[in-house]
């Protein structure tokens, strides 16, 4: 075994499947050894402290242009803000604008992203149409690492039919590309937001009743029986409530691949921050909506019993002077809030010291399972010989507030304002590097780089 450039030395190692005390050994850019008494040329104190392996957020959202807006945070701040918050590897998205060449939008996003994204980064493919030419540029775009693709079901800009879904779920299948589904039905929540402001219900207030939970769940029923249709897997993004898990659950009862991440906001968060003064319920704007505090603890039972396999952010900030422009509308808010800095911190408290999760399961869903669903396992979200070095030291004694100005998310509120819990990262590596200590970025330059992904495969 070639020397070790750094030891991580008396902790506690925590993966998916297993908790115990060794050291971390690292040389260059992999994990090399895990045992007892290694020596290397470098040793970093992890005593009292969890060594997890490096977070990964399936979904997010930086520098997103909506009109003539672009969300709060680019490359270079949403990746700081992620790593300070645990996390090593997110999964943007390449979405197209019609009639555009997905391979022009995979440049031109990963011109935006690379040589200033602070840890390492994989991307989505998005369709917004069925046409010979993105059919027909799948296979190469899978060849190169872009194994996962989005489809929304509303949004005029992205929206496909169920005709062009089935034809994007066959390519899907056939080659190899796990395929994402935005589901809400776009028909009714026209039709719901066209009769409240026709009521004169023209603020943030009414925005979730504009997409109640039946919008959701008829379309994610609807997606997966097309799915089974022809035989593709899906993975459903934000599913936010008990209808939408019901239906998620008959579609396996069937016998289909399916699976589903949930937000953290629609764990913690509920409608009645629609109602806060000041249109400071215009801050909680997003799609699917927070839902009311009874879906809560329907969600937190399915998480913690894998029915909802991943936990991600849909990170898509938006300051308040972006937001103001619906205070006259609330359809004219523009959707979104952050979340990739804050989602460990808050899971830790809410579900590991709240019993809600396992250390062992927040592992899972926060790192292990997006890695091997999303064709990054097992160079990422694990803590295993060969493996990248992406380590979290987490400190569970730590205690903290959270407050906007404190965090590193470009944006001038935090949805959680105020909360207090225990545990934090303390101590961040990406790829053998330190980029975070003692909470803060120290990184002198952007580390991060493209992470190209295998294609998807239902067992591995």
């Amino acid at each position: 075994m070639a020397e070790l450039d750094l030891v991580i030395q008396n902790g506690t190692i925590v993966t998916a499947s297993d908790l115990f005390h060794a050291d971390v050994g690292i040389a260059g850019a992999k994990i090399a050894a895990l045992g007892d008494r290694l020596t290397g040329r470098r040793a970093l104190d992890a005593q009292g402290m969890y060594v997890l392996p490096g977070f990964v957020d399936a979904h997010v959202h930086m520098q997103l242009p909506i009109g003539d807006m672009v969300s709060a945070d680019d490359f270079g701040s949403g990746t700081i803000a992620a790593a300070c918050g645990g996390t090593t590897t997110i999964l943007d998205f390449v979405t197209p604008e019609r009639g555009q060449p997905l391979f022009e939008a995979v440049a031109a996003r990963r011109a935006e992203a690379d040589g200033r994204v602070a840890v390492d980064y994989a991307l989505h493919l998005t369709a917004v149409d069925a046409a010979p030419p993105t059919l027909d540029a799948l296979p190469t775009l899978a060849g190169q690492g872009y194994t996962s693709l989005k489809m929304y079901t509303t949004y005029p800009a992205l929206k496909v039919n169920d005709g062009e879904i089935l034809a994007l779920l066959q390519t899907c299948r056939e080659q190899g590309i796990l395929p994402l589904v935005h589901a809400e039905n776009h028909h009714a929540i026209e039709h719901l937001r066209a009769r409240l402001l026709a009521q004169g219900k023209t603020g943030p207030e009414w925005h979730p009743r504009s997409r109640p939970p039946l919008v959701e769940a008829e379309a994610v029923h609807r997606v997966l029986a097309l799915a089974g249709l022809v035989d593709a897997p899906l993975y459903i993004v934000h599913l936010s409530c008990a209808e939408s898990l019901a239906a998620l659950q008959f579609a396996r009862s069937r016998g289909q691949t399916a699976y589903a991440e949930v937000c953290t906001q629609h764990l913690l968060l509920s409608d009645q921050a629609y109602h806060l003064p000041d249109f400071e319920g215009a801050n909680f704007v997003l799609a699917p909506p927070l839902r009311p505090a009874s879906h809560q603890e329907v969600l937190w039972h399915a998480l913690a019993h894998g029915q909802l396999n991943v936990v991600s952010t849909d990170h898509c900030p938006w300051t308040r002077e972006q937001r103001a422009r619906g205070r006259d509308n609330w359809a004219r808010i523009p959707n979104g809030m952050p979340g990739v800095e804050t989602r460990i911190p808050l899971l830790f408290q809410q579900g590991v010291n709240a019993g809600r999760l396992s250390l062992r399961r927040m592992v899972d869903a926060c790192a292990t399972t997006p890695a091997r669903l999303m064709g990054l396992y097992p160079r990422k979200g694990t803590l295993a010989i060969g493996s990248d070095a992406d380590l979290v030291l987490f400190d569970p004694s730590q205690e903290w507030t959270l407050h906007a100005d404190q965090l590193h998310q470009n944006v001038d509120h935090c949805p959680y304002e105020g909360w207090r819990g225990r545990g934090y990262p303390h101590t961040v590596l990406l790829r053998g590097q330190i980029i975070v200590r003692d909470g803060r970025f120290v990184a002198q330059t952007a580390r991060g780089t493209f992470i190209p992904r295998h294609r998807f495969e239902p067992d591995r």
